[in-house]
């Protein structure tokens, strides 16, 4: 017996605005661009839309999306905490609903004005006025100089390049490889600006071991999906992109970037919970994927991401680097938009948007003969994956 969601639901639409570092307009002038391009993408009716899901740092409400949009009944509305952690929830979230019928047309969006707005990574938070647990968690850390998440990122960096002989130049290939694919993705913010490797060994140092170029941009810009059961979505407008798996992970001893009190702060457990659910649903091996989508705020977090998902083997994953296999015509390009280093930082919904455009062939950067895709979210946090298939 199936017991899972694996082809009951599919993406059938897909709507993006523009990435900028000043929109102009409001986040739920965004949103609502982004929405309606993708339910015209998909060929449905604003009103049939009967289901909502995002992210609760999200500052726009489902029920004014649903009032601009004239949905008549909307029956189900989630929202996943833990920011990048929760980029393909959504989608799992919205393929759940469908496949057990509590809705039929879910629409999941992602608006941010991260840049003009407001910034996450300033290191003031403004954590004491708010003394509940999270942030009395940060205390132990913030006092040492961990304010940031780039400072929360070098800490497990460090350790990963003490223990495996890994350099930061690894982390610059990885960087190097995804300016190559934005720079030719006219939708990127860093179109036609490529880098090499002694651009990122030259540009300045945020925390040791990350240089400025190690760390994922801030963002202006929407991204919205429509996802119907996979029935339905054979009568549409799009290719259907089937939802072949879907999954959430926390890990023993996680915390909110600050996982320091395991044994062992070189891989990242949450993610293999991740990939080995999303495997057993799916039925695939790492064979079985041609691109992958790997949450790159920061670059130290790709190599472990690709060891916990089986295509390298523990402590390997900067021979594969090394080896070109994430890059352009190797083994596994990864991140073929530019990822969140190159095109945008919408936290991780734009790289589930290239997940959808590699399934259905239209992507500007397209790997030969792509079946299975596999998307990842934020690192270092609870967090979710995908894997998107055409059939």
């Amino acid at each position: 017996m199936n017991d899972n969601i694996s082809n009951k639901a599919a993406i059938v639409g897909l709507g993006a605005t523009e990435f900028s570092k000043n929109s102009g307009r409001t986040e739920l002038r965004l949103a609502m661009e982004a929405t309606l391009a993708a339910l015209e993408d998909a060929g449905i009716d604003p009103s049939e839309v009967d289901g909502f899901s995002s992210y609760s740092v999200d500052k726009v409400p489902e029920y004014e999306i649903a009032r601009l949009l004239g949905c008549k009944e909307v029956k189900f509305f989630s929202q996943i905490p833990h920011g990048g952690g929760a980029a393909c929830a959504p989608i799992m979230h919205a393929a759940m609903a469908v496949a057990t019928g509590v809705a039929k047309t879910v629409v999941v969006y992602r608006a941010m004005n991260e840049r003009s707005w407001y910034r996450f990574g300033t290191g003031s938070y403004g954590f004491a006025d708010t003394p509940i647990f999270e942030n009395v968690n940060y205390g132990w850390y913030m006092p040492h100089g961990f304010h940031t998440p780039a400072a929360w990122v070098g800490m497990f960096a460090q350790r990963y390049m003490h223990t495996y002989v890994a350099t930061s130049e690894d982390f610059g290939r990885v960087a190097v490889a995804v300016r190559d694919f934005a720079a030719t993705n006219p939708n990127a913010f860093f179109y036609e600006k490529p880098i090499t490797l002694e651009d990122h060994q030259n540009s300045r140092w945020i925390c040791e071991p990350l240089h400025l170029l190690d760390c994922c941009q801030e963002s202006d810009g929407a991204v919205a999906l429509v996802i119907t059961s996979a029935d339905r979505a054979k009568d549409l407008k799009q290719k259907p992109v089937m939802i072949k798996a879907g999954s959430q992970g926390i890990a023993d001893g996680q915390q909110i970037m600050t996982s320091y009190y395991r044994e062992d702060i070189t891989g990242l457990p949450e993610m293999g919970v991740v990939a080995r659910e999303l495997y057993r649903q799916s039925g695939l091996t790492p064979d079985d994927i041609q691109t992958a989508v790997i949450y790159d705020h920061f670059t130290p977090f790709v190599l472990p991401q690709l060891e916990e998902f089986g295509f390298a083997k523990r402590g390997e994953a900067k021979d594969f680097i090394r080896a070109g296999h994430h890059a352009r015509g190797g083994r596994l390009p990864i991140n073929t938009h530019g990822g969140q280093l190159g095109e945008a930082y919408i936290h991780g919904m734009n790289g589930v948007a290239e997940g959808v455009r590699q399934v259905r062939g239209s992507s500007v950067n397209q790997v030969d003969d792509v079946e299975n895709v596999l998307v990842t979210a934020g690192t270092g946090v609870p967090t979710s994956g995908l894997i998107l298939s055409a059939s």
